[in-house]
């Protein structure tokens, strides 16, 4: 056997380690594919024969392929909440119940909020923080240094925790009820929506959910409940995250949020929702991740 049989075998072996590293960082399957195979294209030309952590230098590989593709990627695209509304058919794109139950398995409030964080510190902290990685090998990623490398993480820590506190000692009870809608939602249980609505419930949406005009009044549980029907697309890319110190949904196809939930709950039964899809609201709010 050569040796580029050898390493492409090798690159086989750790391939589902590599995605695992450029899901975090890019927060989406196809893209994380994508780096995946352009490290790939740089590791068949790369002279391998003095590397000791093969595993690592691959990591390392596949995080500065990844926040290239971070410093190019624009902000944030515009793309209409309703195409995450319906399935894509044939070779529209990938499977998205298969993209969900990754961002299920990752967090996708974590994902979220990782997409808040500047590429640098994106990559300092997942390589760090998920995979081990130690800062010195950080540090050249970035043309910073080890300590600077350690300092970036730290920030990026902060960011990821700083919202997972709240002093609401009701907190686990109001996260058990918007579970449950997000439950029900994404299975399409109407009586079970309709169990977690006040009959006279009340929902805002911004003019960017719909959009619309002005912004959009809904009333009454069973027209609410009909709604949250309609869009079990959004549903599969929405997970719980805290908002502002409250428990919300955050919507975020390939891990970049494009609509937020955030929810009014008396005596069990959710009384107001608040839709908010503008990009300028959306920025201005505080993403956290809830312990579990």
């Amino acid at each position: 056997m050569d040796d580029r049989t050898a390493l492409a075998e090798r690159f086989e072996e750790d391939r589902s380690h590599l995605k695992a590293v450029a899901y975090r960082m890019l927060g989406s399957a196809s893209e994380a594919d994508d780096a995946v195979q352009e490290s790939w294209l740089r590791v068949a030309q790369a002279d391998v024969g003095g590397v000791q952590n093969l595993t690592g230098w691959l990591t390392t590989v596949v995080g500065r392929v990844c926040l290239n593709m971070l410093r190019t990627r624009r902000t944030r695209r515009e793309d209409p909440l309703d195409v995450y509304d319906r399935t894509p058919g044939p070779g529209e794109g990938d499977d998205p119940e298969q993209e969900a139950l990754l961002a299920d398995s990752v967090g996708l409030a974590l994902l979220v909020v990782l997409d808040t964080l500047a590429p640098a510190e994106r990559l300092a902290f997942v390589l760090h923080d998920m995979f081990a990685v130690p800062f010195a090998e950080i540090g050249p990623l970035i043309d910073h240094s080890a300590d600077s490398a350690r300092q970036l993480a730290s920030r990026a820590r902060r960011r990821v925790k700083g919202g997972a506190t709240s002093p609401d000692a009701d907190l686990p009870r109001r996260r058990r009820v918007v579970e449950a809608f997000l439950s029900a939602s994404r299975g399409g249980d109407f009586d079970a929506l309709l169990a977690l609505l006040h009959p006279d419930v009340v929902l805002h949406a911004d003019r960017s959910v719909i959009p619309t005009p002005e912004p959009v009044v809904v009333r009454g549980a069973r027209t609410v409940a009909k709604g949250a029907m309609a869009a079990t697309g959004r549903a599969l890319f929405t997970g719980v995250a805290l908002v502002d110190g409250a428990v919300a949904l955050a919507m975020a196809p390939q891990g970049r949020l494009r609509l937020v939930l955030g929810f009014t709950i008396v005596d069990g039964l959710i009384t107001e929702i608040d839709v908010v899809a503008d990009p300028d609201r959306l920025g201005g709010l505080d993403i956290g991740v809830l312990d579990d």
